[in-house]
């Protein structure tokens, strides 16, 4: 396969800034045109020539140098990179997409660029749900990021091993979606929302209680501090809305908590006829029945057993 040389890459990405595409969009087609692109352990996106291989040549990556053509006695036409293209080690690739778009990554390795809060706007492990959107993955063993790539969306995953190639989601732990990448309103409120489990404490954990009890899934008390209770009625919401009950909230769980938010039947005075307008007695005659702690999913399977019936949820 041909590869792309740095000066084709270059006039792709102008040509993109130029047209004003969107930071993700830039990211996921530099990526693929870096496609063959080698590996060099410390490199971040330098130029692949001799003089820069030798300068990272150390005893335990002997490749750097024994994969060099022109350091074995040939020439740089012998390559199999070809002449002008640039060269990464996995942590200096996804540095050097992000660089392309005018942010930066702190930290030297995989661990201290996930350890750095500054870096995301939101993260979290891929087993919690991750959103189908650009960001960071993160590969974790004994508790370090070994690995790290950058997900083009739709399970596209490109990272420099050996070379720049496109791999899949499997392996994988984590995810970060870089600061500054997206404007507001880009993504999905939801989608950038922190997970929270069991310890979590803040504002997050306050408005997580304050939907489950509107909902039905009365934690008890909401005071911001994520413990048995509202684990409890986090795991009966995922529970009745067909989630896995893991008392994690994660993407899937925020977004299934907003839907729930929005299939609820608007409070008296939040619609209708406009004030002043004249009301009409009714033909018929209705009860109104309270039922306390009952959840808005069991109110569903009665309204599904009585069509006729309506119901409403009352705030507390």
């Amino acid at each position: 396969m041909r590869m792309n040389n740095l000066e084709q890459v270059e006039t792709i990405k102008q040509t993109m800034l130029t047209e004003g595409a969107a930071r993700p969009e830039i990211i996921r087609q530099l990526a693929l045109a870096c496609i063959g692109w080698p590996y060099v352990f410390g490199a971040w996106g330098e130029e692949c020539t001799p003089a820069n291989r030798k300068r990272r040549a150390r005893a335990d990556h002997p490749t750097i140098t024994s994969k060099c053509p022109a350091l074995n006695g040939r020439s740089c036409s012998d390559c199999p990179w070809g002449i002008g293209v640039r060269m990464f080690d996995c942590r200096g690739f996804t540095a050097w997409l992000l660089r392309q778009v005018g942010l930066d990554i702190a930290g030297q390795g995989a661990t201290s660029q996930f350890n750095t809060t500054a870096n995301w706007a939101c993260r979290g492990r891929i087993a919690d749900g991750m959103p189908d959107v650009v960001c960071c993955l993160f590969r974790q063993k004994d508790g370090k990021m070994e690995h790290t790539g950058m997900h083009l969306g739709g399970g596209v995953v490109m990272d420099c091993s050996v070379n720049v190639r496109s791999v899949g989601l499997s392996g994988w732990t984590h995810y970060g979606i870089p600061a500054g990448l997206y404007g507001e309103g880009e993504i999905p409120e939801d989608t950038i929302k922190p997970t929270l489990r069991r310890g979590s404490r803040g504002a997050d954990v306050t408005e997580l209680q304050q939907i489950l009890t509107r909902l039905g899934y009365n934690p008890c008390t909401v005071d911001g501090i994520f413990g048995t209770k509202t684990f409890n009625a986090l795991v009966a919401f995922q529970t009745d809305a067909k989630l896995d009950p893991d008392g994690v909230c994660g993407p899937k769980t925020w977004k299934a908590l907003a839907v729930a938010e929005a299939q609820m039947p608007a409070a008296p005075g939040d619609g209708g006829a406009a004030s002043g307008a004249p009301t009409v007695e009714p033909d018929e005659v209705t009860y109104r029945v309270t039922v306390s702690g009952v959840t808005w999913a069991k109110y569903r399977k009665i309204l599904e057993i009585c069509p006729l019936a309506e119901a409403e949820k009352e705030s507390r």
